[in-house]
């Protein structure tokens, strides 16, 4: 951690974001030997996912940021709140705008402006579209950290990014799997799956960056991180793991994934 430390915060979140993106490609890994995975499996590790997001969203992103807002001169949850609705809106509206397909959904369910791209560019562009909040989450943390914020440290930040990563791993089995069992290669199934990460880093060094920049904006950059976690757990996770029928798997991996999110959380920040 001290070797950590001593890096420049943008070059923390860089390392952090492409520890994330790692995990989504060894999430794709396994459709390079398989062209099947056990659904009831999948469902509980998304529902795994939906809990880290949950948890890292409140203990990792609102809480600091109400504990910085009630330092400043207004109200203390005014900076959350906006922040944590613009987050939401800001998905919303990317949801309805940019092309793009959830796995386990036929073409003409695809979301967004009518395109002619092909399948597997509309699910990448899915779960991307999703990852963009989860590194901007990571690198407004490690700003925050540097920033000597209350409430805010490296531990937490890593805590953030290990819980991200978690968390990443079924994202890439979830868009390398269904490419798969439709007849694309091994290779180029786990090229689209991994590559649905790669924005993390880019997001984690913009948020980083920002908040260095601007610091008066750090609870609204906090909250919004979290506002756009939730959007995501609410509009894709939890109907993508309750999909199939099955109820009780995914409800006990949000619980379990919120568990140790929270952990992380407490026992390193």
């Amino acid at each position: 951690m001290e070797w950590l430390g001593s890096l420049n915060p943008v070059l923390q979140a860089l390392l952090a974001c492409l520890f994330t993106w790692f995990v989504t490609a060894l999430g794709a890994f396994p459709v390079l030997f398989t062209r099947t995975f056990n659904q009831k499996l999948l469902d509980g590790l998304l529902g795994m996912a939906a809990g880290v997001m949950i948890a890292a969203s409140f203990w990792s992103l609102l809480a600091p940021a109400i504990e910085m807002s009630e330092e400043m001169s207004v109200p203390g949850y005014l900076p959350a709140a906006i922040g944590f609705l613009s987050g939401g809106a800001f998905l919303w509206l990317a949801d309805k705008i940019l092309p793009h397909l959830h796995p386990g959904f036929a073409m003409s369910e695809a979301e967004g402006i009518k395109t002619s791209w092909q399948r597997s560019t509309l699910l990448v562009l899915a779960i991307t579209l999703h990852n963009i909040p989860e590194g901007l989450a990571v690198g407004v943390a490690f700003g925050a950290a540097a920033s000597g914020i209350p409430g805010a440290s490296l531990a937490a930040a890593v805590a953030l990014a290990v819980g991200i990563g978690i968390q990443n791993f079924p994202e890439g089995t979830a868009v390398a799997m269904p490419l798969r069992r439709e007849g694309v290669s091994p290779f180029k199934s786990f090229w689209y799956g991994q590559l649905s990460g790669m924005v993390e880093p880019v997001a984690g060094v913009v948020g980083a960056a920002a908040v260095l920049m601007m610091r008066p904006l750090l609870p609204y950059a906090l909250s919004f991180a979290a506002g756009a976690m939730i959007f995501v757990v609410a509009e894709e996770l939890i109907p993508e793991a309750q999909r199939k029928g099955d109820t009780d798997i995914p409800t006990v991996g949000v619980m379990v994934g919120f568990t140790i999110m929270m952990v992380l959380d407490v026992a390193l920040g």
